[in-house]
């Protein structure tokens, strides 16, 4: 069991660079939500580990992720908006020397009007979260949290929370930023999702449920919390086990099933989805026959 500072961008799925296929060892919010969405999807990026072209938007994110950190870095009287704005272009610049190949984003913007309008988006998403939060008045215990705990039955949870603020009561709020709008109320538990797992992991961890669980839309600027009780976490425990199950019934089987929904149009995968009349890669991982009947 740990908890470490984790740089952006990912939720790692295993400890380090791993030759070759392997079958999955951990679960973090993003994979749990992969596989919910679609089986095939989850196979192919973490057992087939098949690339992806990066998006503005999924950039736009982890740039605007890269200045709220650092921006806790200066004194509490120096977090302002042109502090945050003039950390922009080199966080910017950051990013593209760890991931080179988002320069592709921009390749045919010789003018680069299409970039200056892609910061400004990046800069706007950034000065709405100052109408949303006073960062003079905060003082987060961790910032970018990679952590990581084992439960009882084995199963290994991970990821990395945005920001974490304990009171001096103790008591700890989770936060996570959003750059995209608030969802609907209807479709508000699945965004409740990643917090609750985040939330489980801090209390098998600490031994301490979170006070608060705070989700900070960008997009729409608007502010979801949710203050959780030991049932809440207990279900999505046995929620997460389910889908540990299921998961691993797919490793063993190699019976990895789409799942189509609207989504699938921005999935880079349809040439090789059998919904699209693809065919998936040779399956790498050795598979469990079926018992014989009889």
């Amino acid at each position: 069991m740990s908890t470490s500072p984790c740089p952006r961008p990912g939720e790692p799925e295993a400890g380090g660079p791993v030759a070759g296929p392997r079958p999955p060892v951990s679960l973090s919010p993003s994979r749990a939500s992969d596989f919910m969405r679609c089986p095939l999807l989850y196979r192919f990026r973490v057992i087939d580990k098949l690339p992806e072209k990066p998006s503005e938007a999924a950039t736009r994110g982890t740039l605007v992720h890269a200045v709220l950190e650092r921006l806790f870095d200066a004194p509490a009287a120096e977090r302002t908006p042109p502090r945050a704005r003039e950390l922009l272009p080199g966080q910017w610049a950051r990013l593209l020397e760890e991931r080179p190949e988002l320069a592709e984003l921009f390749a045919d913007d010789p003018a680069g009007g299409k970039l200056a309008r892609w910061l400004a988006e990046a800069e706007g998403l950034v000065e709405r979260w100052f109408t949303l939060e006073d960062p003079t008045r905060l003082e987060p215990a961790e910032r970018e949290l990679f952590v990581e705990t084992e439960l009882e039955s084995g199963l290994r949870l991970r990821g990395v929370i945005d920001r974490v603020d304990v009171a001096p009561t103790g008591e700890v709020r989770i936060v996570d930023y959003k750059t995209g709008k608030a969802p609907r109320p209807e479709y508000r538990d699945g965004a409740l999702f990643q917090m609750t797992f985040y939330a489980l992991v801090v209390w098998r961890l600490k031994n301490v449920i979170p006070r608060r669980l705070q989700l900070v839309y960008l997009g729409s600027g608007e502010v979801l919390t949710y203050d959780p009780v030991e049932a809440d976490l207990r279900r999505v425990e046995r929620r997460l086990l389910a889908l540990w199950e299921a998961i691993a019934h797919a490793t063993a089987t190699g019976d990895w099933r789409p799942r189509p929904t609207k989504l699938c149009g921005w999935c880079d995968h349809q040439e090789r989805c059998p919904e699209f009349g693809g065919t998936p890669p040779v399956y790498p991982l050795p598979v469990v026959p079926p018992p014989r009947s009889g």
